[in-house]
């Protein structure tokens, strides 16, 4: 199985090599490793002179869709691995996804259970952020199940539904799962197998204002598709709904009364179901 990781990067030097260190001791190696440097301020390209071996791609700041798109469209392989350059894998990380995947072919995507460090601290994860198998497009709707970092894909699936959506700055990954989920069942290994860093100021959830305005604005392009089972377009509007009153009680809350707005329309053009 040839497996291509790809790492998108942006002013994290530090991070990055931790994470590309934990790609380089994988007991299976991946048959190429791409950086993407999405427009670095700091010393990561000359740190990547340290890993002549490494397929390094510069690009102009244009946000982590864009970079991961690159890096899907510059792999030579058939599977896709992503590491989120403030992560790092467990050594045994892409030997036991082949060999699930060998144990049971017919799936073109897996991901993995994951480790969470916030502060230096471990922290449990909650029983909302729980992973599993199989169809789970109705998981994915309320928040991202799927972490970036754990997932492996096969390059068809993006023939299919499409790449990272570069008009969105964040829940990109939320975005989309939607699109694989509703159509492609999901192969899970309960193992950690990824260590997740959090709590650093420059996270994307610490960015921006209202996260769930870019995940509306995912649901409300899926369910504008016209493809989704009943039952899955009835629970894609209903949380679509249940996101827009947050948005709107947050927005108002804060005086933002354009934002209040900003997507009321939406809660006319898809009615609840009756």
């Amino acid at each position: 199985m040839n497996i291509s990781v790809i790492i998108s990067t942006y002013n994290r030097e530090g991070t990055l090599i931790r994470a590309l260190n934990s790609v380089l001791s994988q007991s299976l190696p991946p048959g190429e490793i791409i950086i993407v440097d999405d427009g670095s301020t700091d010393q990561t390209a000359t740190q990547m002179n340290n890993y002549p071996g490494i397929k390094y791609i510069r690009q102009s700041h244009s946000g982590v869709s864009s970079a991961r798109n690159t890096g899907i469209l510059n792999s030579k392989n058939e599977w896709n691995a992503f590491l989120d350059d403030d992560d790092e894998w467990h050594k045994d990380k892409l030997k036991e996804q082949v060999e699930s995947l060998n144990k049971d072919p017919g799936y073109h995507i897996i991901h993995t259970n994951e480790i969470w460090i916030r502060n230096g601290i471990s922290v449990n994860q909650q029983l909302k952020h729980s992973k599993r198998g199989g169809y789970i497009f109705q998981d994915c709707l309320p928040l991202c199940v799927i972490s970036p970092s754990s997932v492996m894909i096969h390059k068809t699936i993006f023939d299919d539904v499409g790449m990272f959506n570069e008009t969105l700055p964040a829940c990109e990954d939320y975005d989309l799962w939607l699109r694989i989920c509703y159509k492609y069942p999901v192969l899970y290994t309960d193992k950690k197998l990824v260590i997740k860093y959090g709590g650093h100021d420059d996270q994307l959830s610490k960015k921006y204002w209202g996260m769930d305005r870019f995940r509306i604005k995912a649901l409300s392009n899926i369910i504008r598709q016209g493809q989704l089972k009943e039952d899955d377009l009835k629970s894609a509007i209903q949380t679509m709904h249940n996101k827009i009153h947050i948005y709107q009680n947050g927005a108002k809350k804060h005086a933002n009364y354009n934002a209040a707005t900003e997507f009321q329309h939406l809660l006319f053009e898809h009615p609840l179901p009756q």
